[in-house]
């Protein structure tokens, strides 16, 4: 490798994480390991009914003055989620319940005590006495014959119904053939390492309320704290620290952070309270939860001409901060016609309240089960029109000279090439050899079954969109503060947070590839309200796109300024100037940045005094030129062998091509699509939160919630697509969603094709053993009545 190779550290180069040296030897620092004097650590007595009203709460006097209830937080808001969309309807969270209860798990008393054990202790000794309601579990039950209501204002279960309609009539009228399929995408839980994380204190000195919560949006955290408790945001400080793991559920407010900082704020002492594995299963942490009811409409040929669609989300009992109920239904009816042609469109969302916890974002946010819909549909098309299902799927997809591109729905995509990309992903996977061995029976009697899966990620998506959708905080531009040092370092100082996905080395690489100084004389400091610019945080696979233009803006600000005092060293113009590899070149002669730096904070005396004041300081604002978002894309190919008797599935073979426009460093790029596909597998084959009629949880332990391990993930090939982006600094996109939402989708594709012989099919998540199994027992009944 030459010289010149080894020295690239800037965009494309495969630079290892920063982040991983301090992690992989254990010296991160996550909310559980913040050690305080005088710490108090917090605990909840949650309902263990999913409806019921509070008839009394009975404390014992020895604990009184270290247990509250609802009525202790005299002044303290209910987290209440604005929302501009006609006819949604609004209800309170409360940060301890008040009146009743809606879902198992609901903070009832919290107490406080020098251990967790103590503070659980204190917790089991109070008495609540509860009068039960008939549960709402079932969403089309709690639309058509509720059981009882959720919330007695509403009138109904349904916080919103929308309707969406584009020439959908007309269209259908020339359609040949058309199928319906029904489809369930199961709720998931999201499962990071580190659970949710709150620790507050009261700072005399800044008369500030401190928070440290395990957050992707601290300065978001900052406002709905604010909005609760009354104080002024100059009052309260919110530091994200080391954070395990985020995948959207880190991006909303939690009732937790208000209670802990209310303790906080009433004792001026510091309290803490961590999630354990079994309220982020049962209390907060659910996701997904989608019902599809899809006709698709076509021509002879399998070119498709139309799409009614059905969706019906269970969003459970409260309104999520500040992303409200009403986010995966909003999003999915936009979203749904993916990266295909449509002349006609019908969508109709229910988003229904029932006695769940309350549906949060999670990686892909409604995506992954938009593509399983959309993607087994045209499976089922393509069988219905006697085609191969790998050329209905590509000959639909929005071909390449008609980019940029406008969907049905007014979606703007930017760039890209679908049809390559799929047609990459069917050459990798070698499609005519796996339908070459189909057509022997193999040794051990299995089926054999390949899927594909297309699929956008809208990442980056600016103002306008989030007015459209009713957020309350649409995001707007992004800054970045960059810094170089008086011995040639650079600090980077940025409003989004990282949980764990490699921004701390890819905002170094921008930086890098503009000023040219290594990524490892790089600071990137971010995760704190007291020392970083405003941001809406992470989410919206925007992090990349939106701080990685702003750091560009500044880096290319700081470059001039360099090159200005590096031509007053030089005594020449600062035309004649270039900066590269951190040098800045002249006609007659070089300096480096860290000779610069010394100048400019050290011997001042010796510039010219019209030397621009800002120095070596700049902090400018970024939004790319067309707000609509960056969209990457890509096309995800499964092998799988079924076992018809026992139902067990082992995927074969696995192939990504994905295009996230300009990489900046593959290695994160990859990280994150092994990452998000091994998500995306647990949803296809093992992870379900059921509930039973009561609103009981089935799985609050990771032995009935069942995650993948090293045996279900295979060896997960990625092949690279590079479609920059007409729109964004440097070309780049986002891409951190990009895993979860193809892998359900053609993992279902795949098995559905092996177990095709036998009639068999299945349209719901989790794809479990006594699934398939049953779809077969199903499949051979149907064939032994026809015969």
């Amino acid at each position: 490798m030459n010289e010149a190779v080894l020295k690239h550290r800037g965009i494309g180069a495969r630079v290892p994480r920063k982040e991983d040296a301090r992690h992989l030897h254990g010296r991160g620092t996550f909310i559980d390991d913040i050690a305080m004097p005088r710490l108090q650590e917090v605990a909840f007595l949650r309902s263990p009914l999913a409806h019921a009203r509070i008839v009394n709460i009975e404390i014992p006097v020895t604990f009184a003055d270290r247990a509250f209830t609802a009525a202790s937080l005299g002044g303290v808001k209910p987290i209440r989620t604005p929302n501009s969309a006609p006819g949604f309807k609004f209800a309170d969270y409360p940060i301890l319940a008040t009146g009743k209860v809606r879902m198992v798990g609901e903070p009832v008393v919290m107490c406080f005590a020098d251990s967790r054990a103590q503070a659980e202790d204190m917790c089991g000794a109070v008495r609540v006495q509860y009068e039960e309601l008939p549960a709402v579990v079932d969403e089309r039950e709690a639309m058509r014959n509720p059981p009882s209501l959720v919330h007695e204002h509403f009138g109904d279960n349904v916080f919103l119904s929308t309707l969406t309609e584009v020439n959908f009539e007309e269209a259908v009228k020339t359609a040949d053939v058309s199928v319906r399929r029904e489809f369930k995408f199961a709720r998931n839980c999201m499962s990071p390492l580190e659970g949710k994380g709150v620790l507050a204190y009261w700072d005399d000195r800044a008369d500030q309320l401190v928070l440290y919560s395990s957050s992707q949006a601290p300065h978001i955290i900052r406002t709905g704290v604010s909005l609760s408790l009354g104080l002024d945001e100059g009052q309260i400080r919110v530091v994200a620290p080391d954070v395990g793991g985020g995948f959207g559920y880190k991006s909303v407010l939690q009732p937790e952070e208000i209670s802990i900082s209310w303790l906080a704020m009433k004792f001026r002492r510091a309290f803490r309270w961590t999630e354990d594995r079994r309220e982020h299963l049962v209390a907060a942490a659910n996701a997904r939860e989608h019902h599809f009811v899809v006709n698709a409409f076509a021509d002879k040929t399998g070119k498709l001409i139309a799409c009614d669609v059905e969706m019906t989300v269970n969003v459970g009992a409260y309104s999520a901060w500040p992303v409200s109920a009403s986010l995966e239904a909003v999003l999915a009816r936009r979203n749904f016609p993916s990266n295909y042609v449509l002349s006609g469109y019908r969508c109709r969302t229910h988003s229904v309240a029932t006695n769940k916890p309350p549906m949060v974002p999670y990686r892909g946010v409604s995506k992954p089960g938009l593509a399983l819909a959309l993607e087994l549909t045209l499976d089922a098309l393509a069988r219905a029109v006697g085609r191969e299902p790998f050329d209905v799927k590509c000959e639909n997809l929005i071909p390449a000279d008609q980019m940029p591109y406008n969907t049905i729905t007014g979606l703007h995509y930017d760039s890209g090439d679908y049809q390559t990309c799929m047609r990459k992903a069917g050459v990798a996977i070698g499609l005519e050899k796996v339908r070459a061995r189909q057509r022997s029976p193999e040794p051990d009697g299995r089926l054999i079954g390949v899927g594909f899966a297309n699929y956008t990620e809208t990442t980056a998506l600016g103002t306008k969109t989030f007015v459209a959708l009713g957020w309350p905080l649409a995001p707007g531009y992004e800054q970045a503060m960059l810094r170089i040092t008086n011995d040639g370092g650079l600090e980077i100082r940025v409003g989004v947070q990282s949980p764990g996905v490699g921004l701390e080395t890819t905002l170094a690489q921008i930086a890098c590839e503009i000023l040219g100084i290594d990524p490892s004389r790089t600071r990137v400091i971010h995760g704190d309200t007291a020392l970083t610019p405003y941001s809406t945080g992470t989410y919206n696979s925007r992090g990349i796109v939106m701080a990685g233009g702003a750091v560009s803006k500044s880096a290319q600000a700081l470059k001039q300024r360099v090159e200005a005092i590096g031509a007053h060293l030089l005594q020449c113009s600062p035309q004649e100037t270039r900066l590269v590899d951190g040098v800045v070149h002249g006609p007659r002669g070089q300096v480096s940045i860290q000779e610069v730096a010394a100048v400019w904070y050290l011997k001042p005396d010796s510039l010219p005094a019209d030397m621009d004041p800002s120095g070596l300081e700049a902090n400018i604002g970024y939004k790319p030129d067309v707000d609509t978002g960056a969209i990457g894309y890509g096309t995800h190919a499964v092998v799988v062998a079924v076992d018809p008797d026992v139902g067990a599935v082992e995927i074969l073979d696995y192939v990504i091509v994905e295009d996230c426009g300009t990489i900046v460093n593959p290695l994160i790029v990859e990280g994150q699509a092994y990452g998000g596909t091994a998500q995306g597998i647990g949803q296809a084959l093992l992870e379900e939160m059921g509930y039973d009629r009561s609103g009981q949880p089935l799985a609050s332990t990771l032995a009935d919630y069942l995650l993948p391990g090293a045996s279900e993930v295979p060896r997960i090939r990625v092949v690279h697509m590079e479609t920059p982006s007409p729109y964004t600094a440097h070309g780049v996109k986002g891409m951190g969603e990009a895993g979860t939402i193809g892998a359900p989708a053609a993992i279902l594709s795949a098995v559905n094709d092996a177990l095709r012989p036998l009639g068999a099919e299945l349209t719901d998540t989790p794809i479990t053993p006594r699934r398939i199994v049953g779809a077969v027992l199903q499949a051979r009944k149907r064939e032994a009545a026809r015969t």
